[in-house]
């Protein structure tokens, strides 16, 4: 089986190594993860793998150091500002013909789950608050453009994220080295369950 990870920086792949996978660090926002998800999908892996850490939301079950598996993504930022506040743009009542998608849902799960799931949503200004997050448990920069690329281009993927601190703007106070090791434990994890 052909698989090739996809992290967004350097430091998110720094713990993994493994020679029969490739990996490509992909960039940091959902321009840049657009962009590389394609080129990656050109090389015609099996299954593409989004790995790197997110933050978590208060009222999210999960703790920090967690890994779970993204089965839905949403690009939560995107819309625009209104009288009554921040409209996504699947919901803007606009006479505009346009693709408008909201949810982007993945269909490749393992089943039984091998993680929990979660919801995710992408932004591009992380902890904005103008965005709805009562619709996701965490936070990332990257996993809509990557669900929408692999959707589009009928790409079998996956999304892993370990949690590495709480969205609060209030409090900075991150577990990088313990989220990024725990981030790898799982990749292995996963990649041994697909190699079956």
């Amino acid at each position: 089986m052909k698989i090739t990870v996809l992290f967004p920086t350097r430091t998110e792949a720094s713990m993994f190594q493994r020679l029969e996978v490739n990996t490509v660090i992909s960039g940091v926002g959902l321009t840049a993860t657009a962009y590389s998800t394609l080129k990656a999908i050109q090389e015609q892996p099996d299954i593409l793998i989004l790995a790197g850490i997110a933050g978590v939301f208060p009222h999210s079950p999960f703790q920090i150091n967690d890994v779970v598996l993204v089965n839905t993504e949403v690009e939560a930022d995107l819309g625009f500002f209104t009288p009554n506040g921040f409209v996504h743009l699947a919901h803007l009542p606009i006479d505009m013909a346009f693709e408008r998608r909201h949810v982007l849902s993945c269909e490749h799960l393992p089943v039984p789950a091998l993680f929990p799931l979660a919801k995710g949503i992408s932004v591009n200004a992380a902890m904005a608050p103008f965005i709805d997050t009562n619709i996701a448990d965490v936070e990332n920069m990257e996993g809509a453009a990557f669900f929408y690329v692999c959707q589009q281009e009928q790409q079998k993927f996956l999304e892993i994220r370990a949690i590495s601190n709480h969205v609060d703007v209030d409090s900075d106070q991150w577990d990088m080295q313990s989220s990024i090791q725990a981030l790898t434990s799982g990749l292995h994890k996963l990649i041994d369950h697909l190699q079956k």
